[in-house]
Formats: structure tokens, sequence, C-alpha cells
């Protein structure tokens, strides 16, 4: 039997073909064994990434996402599905659903978007691909297609650092994805979203993707596609003046909920050395939270770690900001200590490195830091 192939593609925004419609739950299940298989291994599938550590803990969260994706749900004809949305702690552009209702969505993704309109988008597509059977049907063909020669399935495994491939998500075909794009965004309409926040939010990609030279594992693919998708939104407006339509965004009370979140991946994007996307999402931050002694911080880890000309200087400053709006932080005195010590400067580095071990005695860095106090007296300068 070949192995079941996976692409989950949050917006892929092709226009035309008719649609089906959805289909109930409850007589879908008991009508077929063969979906009832695979819901059960899409539980078992979601117990293994629920156990491996790569979601996203936040509760209200959790729950304002929860809250969107049922709202849209009172408009996509189908309210038997048990729709749950959950976030992975991620930076890639990606989300994907299972069969059973079952939405991931990355932080990478959530932390780009600018308002609630954009959310809808991605969550009215995705459930469309639950309410529309999507896996089922991509299943039943998987005979009639070569696999690719690297499944999406695979990708997925190995970006959430899972042993065994996601196996009850089909790869999609065209006419799906059609299907799923144009309901996504009536069902976006309905639900009093402003559709034009889908082109804006391509718009954002197609710029991070093409400034970054970013390649998503399994999301957008590549800034080609993304170009092609703008070009499809625009063609979906024109189609009976929707372009005119006009809906809520939410901007405010979508940043206010996932502010912190947007941290929290600005420091995923520093790991990966995006330094660029760090820093937007970092100043994105500070517009909310202008004061957070943390983001400024995070500014200068940026800036040191990339290690451009004057990169140095600029952190300090960072870093002095950080320390000013709560002395007693530790992590921008380490940090400064470090810079100190690479510019020659062991008196100025000893003096942060314990100014950083007295306010935090019990640092899991404690011994790096001492390492570094060690270097700096035998070097004479103690």
């Amino acid at each position: 039997m070949k192995p079941i192939v996976l692409v989950i593609a949050v917006c892929c925004l092709v226009v035309g073909c008719a649609t089906s419609r959805p289909v109930p739950v409850t007589r879908t299940l008991t009508d077929s064994e063969e979906e009832q298989m695979l819901w059960r291994r899409a539980q078992e599938e979601q117990d293994i990434i629920a156990g491996s550590g790569v979601l996203y803990q936040d509760v209200q969260i959790e729950n304002y996402l929860n809250q969107i994706a049922a709202m849209i749900q009172k408009n996509s004809g189908s309210p038997d599905i048990p729709f749950q949305i959950k976030v992975v702690n991620d930076p890639n552009l990606n989300a994907f659903a299972f069969p059973n209702g079952v939405i991931y969505i990355h932080t990478g993704i959530l932390a780009r978007m600018n308002n609630e309109a954009q959310l809808a988008a991605l969550l009215s597509h995705e459930m469309v691909h639950c309410t529309h059977r999507h896996s089922l049907r991509a299943q039943r063909n998987i005979q009639n297609r070569t696999p690719s020669r690297t499944s999406t399935g695979q990708e997925i495994a190995r970006v959430l650092g899972i042993a065994i491939p996601i196996a009850s998500i089909s790869r999609y075909t065209r006419k799906l994805e059609t299907e799923a794009d144009r309901v996504g965004l009536d069902l976006m309409v309905k639900s009093n979203y402003d559709p034009r926040e889908v082109l804006t939010l391509f718009e954002l990609m197609k710029q991070e993707i093409e400034s970054e030279g970013i390649q998503e594992s399994y999301f957008f693919g590549s800034h080609p596609n993304v170009r092609q998708r703008i070009k499809n939104v625009n063609h979906w407006l024109a189609e009976q003046k929707r372009g005119r339509i006009t809906g809520v965004k939410n901007t405010d009370i979508f940043q206010s909920r996932i502010s912190r979140l947007i941290l929290d991946n600005a420091r995923l994007d520093l790991r990966r050395g995006r330094f660029l996307v760090a820093q937007r999402s970092v100043e994105k931050f500070l517009v909310l939270k202008p004061d957070d002694a943390r983001a400024y911080f995070l500014l200068g880890e940026i800036l040191r770690q990339r290690g451009r000309q004057d990169d140095a200087a600029a952190a300090i400053k960072y870093y002095e900001k950080s320390i000013s709006l709560n002395p007693s932080y530790p992590e921008p005195r380490k940090a400064m200590g470090l810079i100190h010590y690479k510019d020659g400067e062991k008196r100025l580095a000893k003096k942060y490195f314990e100014s950083c071990l007295l306010l935090s005695p019990d640092t899991i860095d404690r011994a790096y830091i001492q390492g570094y106090l060690k270097l700096c007296v035998t070097n004479g300068e103690g």
C-alpha cells in the first residue's frame, strides 16, 4: 500500500470549479468504516503531537482562537464537527488540519498576522478541509497518484520532531484546494470579516519570503507560489464585485491577545538566524508594549548575535534601555559583559558579569559566567 502523502496549504486561493456540500459528521461516521478508521488514526497522531512538547502553551490564546473558530463554524453548514485549534511552537509559516477537526497553527504564521480577519481567512480555509471531507476524498484517490519523493507527512513529522510521519491527512488535489479556497473565502465573508485582508496577508508573506530567502517547509513553499495566490485572490475579489465587500478586522483585539506570542516567536526566529524577521517582530511587539524590558533585551541580542559593524554599540544601547526599565533584570548585564570582554574591556566585563550573578545567583549560566570572570582576573583585569 502506498504511503499517504500529506500537504496542507493554508490558503492556496486558486479560483474556479463548483463546490460540494459539507456532510454531517454523525451520518458520515456511521456510514463509513473507512472514515472511522481515519479519525481513529488522526486521534492517535494527535496524542503523539501532544506528548512531543511542540505545542505552545497559552490557554488564553488557545481559547481566543477557538472562540473565532466557533463563530465561523456557525456559518459553515456543518455544526457537529468538534473543532479544536492548537498552536505549534515553531516559526515556520505553516498550518494544517486533521480530518476530525483539530487544526494546528504555527506561532510563525500567527506572529506575522496583523488582525483577526487574516486569522479568520486561515481558519476558514482549514475548516473547509474538514467539513468537506478532503482527507477522505484525497485518500480514496491516492492509488491513482504517484507519491512525491518525500511526503509532506514526513516533512511535518521532521518539523515537529516526531519519529513517524503523519498519515491521517492526504495530499489535496488542485480541485480540493480550489474548493477550500472558494468556500473558505465565502465563509469568511459570511462571518463578517473583510476578505481583502487575505490579500494583505499574502503581500506581507511575499515581502518576507523574498527579503529573507525563506523556504518554508510545507506552506507557501516558494515566493512564485505566493505571487500566483495574490493573483488568484485579486481574481476572486473581482468576481461579483467582491472587492467592495466591507467587514471587520478587529486589529486591536487580535494584537492584544497574541502580543506575548509575537515576542516568543521572535526568539525562535533568532535561534534560526532570521535576524531581520526577528527584529521586525520585536518592533511590532514594542508598538503594543513600549515599556517592555524583555523586548529591548531581545533587540540587543539580535544585533549582538548578527555581529555586523556597529551592531555591538547599538546592542549596548538596547541593553541599557532594558536595564533602565527593569533594574533587576540580569540578562542584559550578562550580554554587556560578553560584548565588553570581546572588545578587550575586561574591567567592564567583570563588572557586568558580577552584577548578573548578584541579581541571579542560581542562573543556569552560572558556571559559564564564572568562567569568564576567571578569564578577566587571569588577564590582569581583576
